[in-house]
Order: C-alpha cells, then sequence, then structure tokens
C-alpha cells in the first residue's frame, strides 16, 4: 500500500536570520550596552554622579582624549599608532604659550602650536612609511625628543598665561558647554564622516586591512600614511593649545601616560590593534568609559596610585577583548 506523506513546513529558516542578526546586534552593540548599565548604575549609587555639574565636568574632562582619539582611531584603522601624543600635547601648549607671550597675538601663539604639531606627525609619518621604521621605535623615539624640547624651552618651567583672549579659547562656554566640548563634537562629526563617506576613510581601513593589496589597487599607501600621522599631530595640537589655555599655563610635563588613556579608549571603542577596523560611535563609548571611570574614582577619593592600577588594568582589558575578537573572528 502507497502512503503518500507530505512533509510540515519547518519554521526554522526564518527565525534563523532574526537570530543571527539579533547575535550581530549584540555583538556590535555590546560595549554600549553595558556603558548604559554602568551609568545607570552610577547614578544610582554615587552621590552627585548625574548632577548636571558633574557631567559637564565629565564631558569637559574627557574633551582633550576625545579630539586625539579620532585621529589615533585612523592610525590604528591602518595598521599603525603613536605614542608621542603625549609628548606634542604639552610642546604644542608650551610653544604657544611662549609666542603668546613674546608677541601678544593669539592668532600666532594658535597658529605656531598646530603648525608644529603637524610637522611633527608628518615626521612622524616620513620615518614610518618611507624610511620603513618601526611605528613603536619611531614614535617611542619622537615622544622623548619631543617632550625634550618642552623642557629646554620652556627652560623646565610653567609658562605662564594671562591673555584673556587665549584663555576664552579653552574657558568660553556655547548653550551652557565648555568651547572644548564643541570642539570635540565637531571632532567626532568630521572624523566619523571621513571615516564611513570618503575615499580617505576606504583606504584608510584597506590599508589597514591589507597593504599590499590596497598599493595593487592603486592607493598611495606611503603618502596615505604621512597624512594620517599629520593629521594626528595637528588634532594633537589643538587639544594641547586647549589645554593650556584651561590651566593658564604651557606646562612641559603635561599629558604624560596620555598617550595609553587615549589608545585604551580607542580599542575598547572596538578599534582593532589589527589594522582594517573602525567605528567612530563606539570610539566616543570607549572615551567616555574612560572618562567615567576616572570620574567617579575623584568622587569616591581613591588615591592615585589606585587610578594608576585601574588605567592598567583597563588598557590590558582592551587589548584581551581585542584579542578575542580577532580570534573569533577568525573561527568565523
Amino acid at each position: 500500500m502507497n502512503m503518500n506523506v507530505t512533509s510540515l513546513p519547518t519554521s526554522t529558516s526564518p527565525k534563523a536570520p532574526m537570530k543571527s542578526s539579533h547575535q550581530k546586534l549584540l555583538k556590535d552593540h555590546s560595549m554600549t550596552l553595558g556603558y548604559v548599565v554602568l551609568f545607570g548604575l552610577l547614578s544610582l549609587t554615587v552621590d552627585n554622579f548625574f548632577s548636571a555639574a558633574n557631567i559637564v565636568g565629565l564631558m569637559l574632562s574627557v574633551a582633550q582624549i576625545g579630539m586625539v582619539a579620532c585621529t589615533m582611531m585612523l592610525c590604528l584603522a591602518s595598521r599603525d599608532f603613536d605614542l608621542s601624543v603625549g609628548s606634542i600635547v604639552a610642546f604644542s601648549g608650551v610653544l604657544g604659550a611662549i609666542i603668546l607671550e613674546r608677541t601678544g597675538s593669539v592668532g600666532l601663539a594658535v597658529g605656531g602650536g598646530l603648525a608644529v604639531g603637524a610637522l611633527i606627525g608628518a615626521g612622524n609619518g616620513v620615518l614610518i612609511a618611507y624610511l620603513r621604521v618601526n611605528a613603536l621605535i619611531a614614535t617611542l623615539a619622537t615622544m622623548l625628543m619631543v617632550r625634550g624640547l618642552a623642557f629646554i624651552v620652556s627652560k623646565g618651567q610653567a609658562v605662564g598665561i594671562v591673555d584673556e583672549g587665549f584663555i576664552n579659547f579653552g574657558d568660553s562656554q556655547f548653550l551652557s558647554l565648555p568651547l572644548p566640548v564643541w570642539v570635540t563634537v565637531a571632532c567626532f562629526v568630521v572624523f566619523g564622516v571621513l571615516l564611513n563617506h570618503t575615499v580617505f576613510g576606504r583606504n584608510t581601513l584597506a590599508v589597514g586591512g591589507n597593504p599590499e593589496a590596497a598599493r595593487l589597487a592603486g592607493v598611495r599607501v606611503e603618502r596615505l600614511r604621512v597624512w594620517l600621522f599629520a593629521l594626528q599631530g595637528l588634532v594633537t595640537a589643538m587639544a594641547g593649545l586647549i589645554l593650556s589655555s584651561r590651566i593658564t599655563s604651557g606646562q612641559p610635563n603635561a599629558a604624560q601616560g596620555f598617550e595609553l588613556d587615549v589608545i585604551s579608549a580607542c580599542v575598547l571603542g572596538g578599534v582593532s590593534l589589527q589594522g582594517g577596523k573602525a567605528r567612530i560611535f563606539g570610539v566616543l563609548v570607549g572615551v567616555l568609559i574612560m572618562g567615567t571611570v576616572e570620574n567617579v574614582m575623584n568622587l569616591l577619593d581613591v588615591d592615585a596610585f589606585y587610578q594608576y592600577l585601574m588605567r592598567g588594568v583597563i588598557l590590558l582589558a582592551a587589548v584581551l577583548l581585542d584579542q578575542l575578537k580577532t580570534r573569533g573572528e577568525r573561527r568565523v
């Protein structure tokens, strides 16, 4: 006896793509969700954390890291990095203060600081791209030399700033928010568009993914790297000038360890140390995580020694997270 068996339609096929999309969404935004949860818990448990004054102070405290993280993101995405940013912050601030003291011109002070930052960055790019010096060695050497120059030109002393015009450069407000916060917002918008919607951004990711393939596709890899480091130096110098205007002096010992905070924020935000992968919104979340942890430790009056320990833990966690993500992607 023949029996016709009709197979029942299965409902697994529509659910599988939905499940996969949910997993991808959770993976892509896990750090963002984690920060939202962290922010909520801190708002409920830490006194004065959610006050308006503290939130503005938090945004102001991460302004310099946020500016420089935007360009560090591009360097990391191209499979490079820059350890000299802390020294450039100090040197540009000192140089701007000295120019202001001798000329009385805010324009010359700002222009001189920005120009020297761009030149130092371009010099890093030439060393790495054309002279084939390892990025670690090149930027480490630059870090030491530029820090030394900051001490030499200032004779080891802070250079005071009394010009109100220059002080307003980092102290003025717009819509109840300090100017450095708006500059940081502008950096995220500009470099987000640059990364996601321009040939420059696509070429940067292509170079980080596979430099030889990018070269064969017509990308001028060496010139691109020089431009990336020049942008890095320019934005870092701007951060240094804003910092000097906020503290009303150029400090040759300013921003020590700054480069590690910036790199930690980028890696926490999903920028791969292997190159070829970066998200501007992820970098914003990474910057906020770094700033929030430091802000809370200050509110709780945690000793500075423990703060150094925590920054090291965050850096190590960021690198381990990057390694785990890279291994997971290779298995897939």
